[in-house]
């Protein structure tokens, strides 16, 4: 077992992909996402709420989840959205 517990050993990982769709609208178990980024950045239980990185380092997002009977697509909550909901929770 890893250090921070990973069966694997990867608890220090990153993964690419691409982003293929902005400002996404889905419906997923009764709750509606707006503003959500499509990309074929690998996420899995082990990385959901990691943050979706742009190639100048910035966090533009929050990988949420994926919808596996479409090839695995994954989403992530963009930072923007973020940003809104967390100053109504916080501040």
């Amino acid at each position: 077992m890893g250090r921070n517990g990973s069966p694997l050993g990867l608890e220090n990982s990153v993964t690419a992909g691409i982003i293929s769709a902005k400002n996404r609208r889905l419906t997923v178990a009764k709750r509606v996402y707006e503003e959500i980024f499509q990309t074929d950045a690998a996420i899995n239980p082990g990385n959901s709420g990691g943050p979706l990185i742009n190639l100048h380092g910035q966090v533009i997002g929050l990988n949420a989840f994926i919808i596996q009977s479409s090839q695995c697509l994954g989403f992530s909550i963009g930072i923007d959205t973020l940003k809104q909901q967390l100053s109504t929770l916080y501040f």
